[in-house]
């Protein structure tokens, strides 16, 4: 029944080839230009292009990772919504869930939540499943992460799709870093927030529509913040094995026009 219900959009393969086509073009420009002053235009739109489709598409997978896991929790309206297609449009609206936050990962470098799914939490069966639902999203940019990490470290490729990879892997890091956070409005407070009691539910309720713009003014704003949100995301980078170098070079790339 749940195979039959999760049925791949023409949209997603779409994205899926953008991104093949990005790391592509990444793959045969020259990785050797990355630093000069006149770089590779096919090295650069490769990797610009792997990592702006790659994003939207690990984009897909948290929300689905949601949407799954709330359809085996109990919510079927998950289907009837969309949600299992796998289809960006279901997840987002174009400017506020995309548009945006490309802009602000180009400027900043910190991928901001880019969607949201909406999951009737009445229907779900158990605070477990609760809690599972919200972590579904934030863990598949951390699986996410882990293959775009070992693929770079064991699989031999051009340097080039190795620095676009390296980087995409960092900014799934991020992304899981910042959602996994516990504050209102996060994916991390919905894991606790079934086990927290009524009066802190209430409350999380009334802060939960501007706590996380809270939280991203201090990221942009306030060092010590930023500078700890990094610290952690380098530490879990490392851990899973990720090429800082690579990363920082596919970085560089990705943000040409600042350079």
């Amino acid at each position: 029944m749940q195979r039959s219900a999760v049925r791949p959009s023409p949209v997603f393969f779409g994205i899926l080839a953008l991104t093949v086509v990005g790391g592509v073009l990444a793959a045969f420009g020259d990785a050797d230009s990355v630093l000069s002053s006149s770089r590779d235009p096919m090295l650069v739109a490769g990797i610009f292009l792997l990592v702006v489709a790659g994003w939207a598409l690990s984009l897909t997978l948290h929300e689905f990772g949601h949407a799954f896991l709330a359809y085996k929790g109990g919510d079927h309206s998950v289907v009837g919504k969309g949600y299992l297609t796998m289809d960006v449009r279901h997840y987002t609206d174009p400017v506020l869930s995309l548009v945006l936050p490309l802009i602000l990962l180009a400027i900043g470098g910190i991928p901001l939540p880019g969607g949201a799914v909406w999951i009737n939490r009445w229907a779900l069966r158990s605070r477990a499943a609760a809690s599972w639902v919200s972590l579904a999203g934030p863990l598949a940019n951390l699986v996410i992460g882990v293959l775009l990490s070992l693929a770079v470290a064991y699989i031999p490729m051009a340097a080039g799709l190795g620095f676009g990879l390296s980087y995409l892997a960092l900014l799934q890091v991020l992304t899981f870093v910042l959602n996994i956070l516990p504050v209102p409005g996060l994916d991390g407070f919905g894991a606790i927030e079934p086990y927290l009691s009524p009066q802190s539910r209430e409350f999380a309720a009334k802060v939960r529509p501007w706590a996380p713009l809270a939280l991203f003014a201090l990221l942009f704003a306030v060092a010590p913040v930023q500078n700890l949100f990094w610290d952690i995301a380098d530490f879990v980078f490392r851990a899973i094995g990720g090429d800082q170098v690579s990363a920082a070079l596919g970085n560089y790339a990705f943000m040409f026009w600042r350079h």
